[in-house]
């Protein structure tokens, strides 16, 4: 985004930035969240910014030790979004979570583009991804729900294709953790947990961040 844009204007001025906060009481709500955050996470740097709305989304401080960052991920996905690259997610869920204020890039779901799931008797998600290949390179993809998915996406960059980011927090038993560790010794910028923990409010938590940041700073 240009300096100057209506956009950047409509969210400076303040020492504390919430572009989801439309009204005096949830910007208050939301202030005394980051405050709390800040004192039991840090606030060295953009990473502990994430981990403390990580934190935030899920009620609980133990999420921020569990998050990893692989590649300076929020400076990749805030040059993502100076390219106004595409957003691609595995549920519609995340797709609804990301904030659309603070940035000009395409929010897609992969579950819209899943026709061959049946044919193909894989998930949804799985199908939505596969589908979705020709417009990883270059994408931020946040995955917050389906390990199927974030499988997929590493296979698929394991064939040559290069996201700028990857968010990957899927929650559950069966491969979560799998497939969250098996992202992290790949190629590309990403976010992730540890373990089986995670999910769609940690996965749009960690985005929404980025945007947040990447508004209040206007270019990169």
């Amino acid at each position: 985004m240009s300096k100057g844009s209506s956009p950047q204007e409509d969210i400076t001025g303040n020492t504390y930035t919430d572009l989801g906060a439309t009204t005096k009481e949830a910007y208050q709500i939301s202030e005394k969240s980051r405050k709390m955050a800040k004192k039991a996470i840090g606030d060295q740097d953009y990473e502990d910014r994430v981990r403390q709305r990580c934190s935030i989304a899920v009620g609980d401080f133990a999420m921020a030790p569990l998050l990893r960052f692989i590649r300076d991920p929020v400076h990749a996905g805030l040059h993502a979004l100076e390219r106004q690259a595409p957003l691609i997610t595995d549920i519609h869920m995340v797709q609804v979570g990301i904030q659309k204020k603070g940035h000009r890039s395409e929010v897609i779901c992969a579950l819209d583009y899943a026709g061959s799931a049946f044919e193909l008797g894989v998930t949804r998600s799985r199908a939505g991804i596969l589908s979705l290949a020709g417009r990883l390179d270059g994408a931020i993809v946040v995955i917050g729900n389906a390990p199927s998915a974030l499988l997929s996406l590493c296979d698929l960059i394991r064939e040559g294709h290069t996201p700028s980011l990857v968010v990957g927090t899927p929650v559950g038993f069966v491969n979560a953790a799998e497939s969250k560790a098996l992202l992290r010794t790949l190629p590309v910028p990403s976010i992730s947990n540890e373990g089986t923990r995670g999910g769609t409010p940690v996965a749009v938590a960690a985005i929404n961040e980025i945007i947040t940041i990447y508004a209040e700073h206007g270019q990169y």
